[in-house]
């Protein structure tokens, strides 16, 4: 009898052991669930839907997405961070949540430890832009202008800790610029404003600003990326226009709860990575204004080394700055 018991134990133990082994073996058996911590009908949600859609053709298994907005995308995030380690349950997440709420807010997880990265998704650089009647013509002047009239100009976005008021206090600190940030509820209503005259500038996502300058509505000053955008050639990169190095870009990527089984990450990854290549994805992605990150961009590691890198700046700046949750 001891000796039948001893063996069920070491096979139950073995059973166990080949558990998580077994369960990524089969994954995904049933539809996996890519939580959005933002609005239905919103721009991240808009970019999310696309490539859950078109990552259930590797996974044959439907990819439904569940919008849990709230605290600026944290309460989403945090209930990704509880939930099981079995693949099932994943986060559409972004720069503002995997960067700057760890600076901004006292979350109830760690951004870094309590998620396994998958893969980043897209990004989409900001814009310096003006009201139309702005006089400066170039972004040195823009920056002249500025220093003639300290504490004048406003720069209008969504509220504290945005990209918007991040990407302003970024610009004041490396230029010797004083602006006064003005908070909306949202980018559109300081659009409104931007075009109405009624406050000087908005460091605005690709997605609102470029329809825009397209139209001759407002002044585009400089992409704040490395490159131009595709869909405004003409407008300067901040490093061509005098700025160098003066980057910031919101960008998308995919993350799992901790400890999921790398066998799991490596399965969404590469559904993810298939569904980048699909060129019908790529053109509706792009007529959003985003870009998607090169192949090499779009793993694990990659992921987990940019989320480092973004911390490593971008916290210092924020605490600097004194940037809290509103």
């Amino acid at each position: 009898m001891i000796r039948l018991l001893l063996c069920f134990a070491v096979a139950s133990g073995l059973g166990i052991a080949r558990a998580p082994a077994q369960v990524a073996q089969n994954y995904p058996s049933r539809p996996v669930t890519l939580v959005v911590a933002y609005p239905a009908g919103g721009p991240t949600d808009a970019v999310a839907r696309i490539v859950a859609e078109a990552m259930r053709a590797s996974l044959r298994q439907p990819v439904i997405v569940e919008n849990i907005p709230g605290a600026s995308a944290s309460i989403g995030t945090s209930h990704v961070a509880r939930a099981a380690a079995d693949g099932y349950t994943i986060v559409f997440g972004n720069w503002a949540s995997h960067v700057v709420n760890g600076a901004v807010y006292a979350l109830q997880y760690d951004v870094l430890k309590d998620f396994e990265p998958i893969a980043q998704v897209t990004t989409q650089p900001l814009l310096i832009v003006a009201r139309k009647s702005m006089p400066a013509g170039d972004l040195k002047e823009l920056i002249a202008w500025l220093k003639a009239n300290p504490d004048k100009a406003t720069a209008g976005g969504a509220g504290a800790g945005s990209a918007n008021h991040i990407a302003a206090v970024f610009f004041e600190r490396e230029t010797g610029t004083h602006i006064q940030f003005v908070p909306y509820r949202g980018g559109a209503d300081a659009m409104q404003d931007l075009l109405a005259g009624r406050i000087d500038l908005i460091f605005d996502l690709a997605a609102s600003a470029v329809p825009q300058v397209l139209g001759g509505t407002i002044k585009a000053y400089a992409v704040m990326a490395p490159s131009r955008l595709p869909a405004l050639p003409d407008v300067p990169t901040v490093d061509e226009a005098g700025l160098p190095g003066l980057h910031v870009s919101l960008w998308n990527g995919l993350w799992a709860p901790r400890a999921t089984p790398q066998d799991v990450i490596a399965k969404l990854d590469a559904a993810a990575v298939a569904a980048l290549a699909d060129p019908l994805v790529s053109k509706r992605l792009a007529d959003l204004g985003q870009e998607i990150p090169p192949r090499t961009e779009q793993t694990p590691q990659a992921l987990a080394a940019l989320q480092k890198a973004e911390i490593a700046k971008w916290w210092p700046i924020i605490k600097a700055a004194n940037i809290k949750a509103e």
